[in-house]
C-alpha cells in the first residue's frame, strides 16, 4: 500500500483500535461484575438456604397455657378435658411403646418432660403449621404439633402418631428410616385405646389412614397392581428409588407404611416380629431387610395378601 495512502488511514485505525480496546474492557468488565454479584448472592442465599431446611418452632400460642402429666408438658389452646384427653391418650402411648421395645430405657426420672403443642382448632393449627400443606400434625424436634380434632370419633390419632416419632427419636434413638418411622407412626396412632390402655395392633378404624382402606383397590394380582400404579413396590418403598412423589400418593403411601409395620409385627402369626425390632434398631434399609427378615420380592407378596385382608375386615366393618 502507498505510504501516503497508509499516513492517511492511520488515524482512523488507531481510532478503531481505541475503541475496540474500550469496548472490551466494558464488556469485561461488566462480565466481572455480573460475575462478583452472581458469587455475592450465591453466598448471601446460603444462610438463607440453610435456614429453610429449618424451619423456625411456631410463635407461642396467645392465651395458651402448659398442662403437666407423668411424662409430658402441653402447652394447650384446647380446653381443659380435650387437653386431659390428649395427656391420658399419649401417656398411653408412652406405656405401650416402652412395653413393645423392651430393649428401649426408659428416660430418667429427672429428665426433662417431652414437649406437644395441642391447638384447640384445625384453623388455628394450619395457621401455625411448619410442615407440609398437607400435614395434619408434625413433629419439629423437640416438640410435637396437632390439633384436638373434635369432630371426630378418635380426637386425638394425630397426636398419637407425631408423639411415636417423638419416642423413636427422643427415648429408643432409632436410626432413622422414612418408610419405617411413618410406618410405626401410623401403627400407634391407629391401634385402639381401651381402658385407657393402648392395644398395639388392635385396629382403630376412626384413625388416619385406616379410613382409606376403603378406598385402596386391589386386584388381587400384585404385578398388575404395580404395572397399573395401584402399588408402590417394596423395594421402592423401602429405599426411595423408583418411587412416585408422595405428594401426589400421599394416602397411598400411608395405607402401604401402615400396613407393611402391621404385617411384619403380626403377619403370618408374628414370626417377623422379632426380626422387625431388630431391623428398627439397626436401620431399616433393603440390606437389613433381607438379611434379618427374608428376601423382599417374597415377603412383599405376603404383605399384599396381609393388606387385602385388611381391607376386606373394613369393608365387613362398614
Amino acid at each position: 500500500m502507498p505510504r501516503d495512502r497508509v499516513e492517511r488511514l492511520l488515524p482512523a485505525l488507531l481510532t478503531a483500535l481505541f475503541l475496540l480496546g474500550i469496548g472490551g474492557y466494558v464488556a469485561w468488565r461488566s462480565s466481572a461484575h455480573r460475575e462478583a454479584q452472581a458469587m455475592q448472592g450465591a453466598q448471601a442465599a446460603k444462610p438463607a438456604a440453610a435456614r429453610a431446611r429449618l424451619p423456625a418452632h411456631p410463635a407461642p400460642l396467645p392465651g395458651a397455657r402448659v398442662v403437666e402429666t407423668a411424662h409430658y408438658a402441653i402447652t394447650s389452646s384446647a380446653d381443659d378435658e380435650q387437653t386431659l384427653r390428649v395427656g391420658d391418650a399419649v401417656e398411653a402411648l408412652h406405656a405401650a411403646y416402652l412395653a413393645w421395645f423392651p430393649q428401649v430405657a426408659p428416660r430418667a426420672a429427672d429428665a426433662p418432660k417431652l414437649r406437644l403443642t395441642l391447638y384447640a382448632r384445625k384453623g388455628e393449627f394450619q395457621a401455625n403449621n411448619r410442615s407440609s400443606p398437607w400435614a395434619e400434625a408434625y413433629y419439629l424436634a423437640p416438640v410435637s404439633y396437632a390439633y384436638y380434632a373434635k369432630d371426630g370419633a378418635n380426637p386425638y390419632h394425630w397426636m398419637l402418631h407425631e408423639a411415636t416419632h417423638q419416642l423413636n427419636n427422643e427415648v429408643a434413638r432409632f436410626p432413622k428410616t422414612k418408610w419405617i418411622e411413618e410406618g410405626l407412626g401410623t401403627y400407634f396412632g391407629a391401634s385402639r385405646i381401651v381402658g385407657g390402655r393402648l392395644r398395639p395392633g388392635e385396629i382403630d378404624g376412626d384413625a388416619y389412614p385406616i379410613w382409606w382402606l376403603d378406598r385402596t383397590e386391589l386386584s388381587g394380582d400384585l404385578d398388575a397392581d404395580i404395572a397399573a400404579g395401584q402399588w408402590i413396590p417394596i423395594r421402592a418403598l423401602i429405599t426411595g428409588r423408583d418411587a412416585p412423589s408422595i405428594h401426589s400418593h400421599v394416602n397411598r403411601y400411608y395405607v402401604q407404611y401402615w400396613s407393611l409395620t402391621h404385617f411384619l409385627f403380626h403377619g403370618d402369626g408374628g414370626r417377623h416380629a422379632d426380626a422387625y425390632r431388630r431391623l428398627i434398631a439397626e436401620g431399616g434399609t433393603l440390606e437389613n431387610f433381607e438379611r434379618l427378615i427374608g428376601p423382599a420380592d417374597r415377603i412383599e407378596r405376603d404383605w399384599y395378601r396381609h393388606l387385602q385382608a385388611r381391607i376386606a375386615e373394613s369393608a365387613s366393618r362398614n
